[in-house]
């Protein structure tokens, strides 16, 4: 059969079931039942599965290097940045590991499957991007986020408007802040508070948390999602209410 084409090894796992239950329907050759019925009736002749768990995990405890990663079984994976330095505990599973840091969960990562490999999540370097903005647009870790969808068009023209309407630096500085809402905030719901801004003309990150926190409360049911997302620079009179914070 051909290899299959996946992004995840959570995406092939939900393949592989989902190929197990339309296999339960096949007949093989000439035979009168199909797979499923032929289970039916062996499976109340198994042993049940044993009630104690059997741990496969293992566990690591590597150090956070000089750019807030840690690297287990020879790939690297990030933490927030304040942990640099620090000595974590990760629990490494077939398909994920999960760190913590005194007893606390403070990053979990699809395991790498590869050898050497890396894997950066944008938000673990807000911290340190806001104080140095401009290593933001040429970043590994904003690849990465494009790559997975969690850095969208919106995004991207929100950007170019206020790049142009407060220079580079103070206009990435307003963006990394608006990616910090996305830690007590929904995604789409930020996303959503960004078209919103956009449409208005508002280009502050204090403006996309009050849109974003009235389209996760209902204050503007009329308001969809945004898509397709508005092009760059069409920023003109809209529907949507924007209400101006004091500084």
């Amino acid at each position: 059969m051909p290899v299959p084409e996946v992004a995840t090894l959570a995406e092939l796992n939900e393949m592989v079931d989902r190929w197990d239950l339309e296999d339960e329907g096949r007949r093989i050759r000439s035979r009168p039942r199909t797979i499923g019925e032929y289970f039916a009736v062996e499976q109340p002749q198994l042993k049940p599965l044993p009630v104690e768990p059997f741990e496969t995990d293992r566990w690591f405890t590597p150090q956070v290097d000089r750019y807030g990663q840690i690297t287990v079984r020879t790939n690297r994976y990030p933490v927030p940045v304040r942990l640099i330095g620090k000595t974590l505990r990760v629990l490494l599973h077939a398909s994920e590991l999960v760190v913590f840091n005194d007893g606390r969960e403070v990053a979990r990562h699809e395991r790498l499957s590869t050898q050497g490999g890396s894997r950066l999540v944008l938000d673990h370097y807000l911290e340190a991007l806001v104080r140095k903005p401009g290593a933001f647009p040429g970043s590994t870790a904003l690849e990465q986020a494009r790559s997975a969808g969690r850095f969208t068009p919106v995004h991207d023209d929100w950007w170019d408007a206020a790049r142009a309407a407060h220079g580079d630096k103070e206009g990435t500085k307003a963006l990394i802040q608006v990616l910090l809402l996305a830690r007590h905030m929904s995604h789409e719901h930020v996303v959503a508070g960004l078209a919103v801004a956009l449409r208005a003309g508002v280009l502050t990150a204090d403006a996309v948390a009050l849109e974003a926190r009235k389209i996760a409360d209902g204050d503007v049911p009329d308001q969809p999602m945004p898509s397709p997302p508005p092009e760059p620079g069409a920023v003109g009179p809209a529907r949507a209410t924007v209400t101006f914070l004091a500084d």
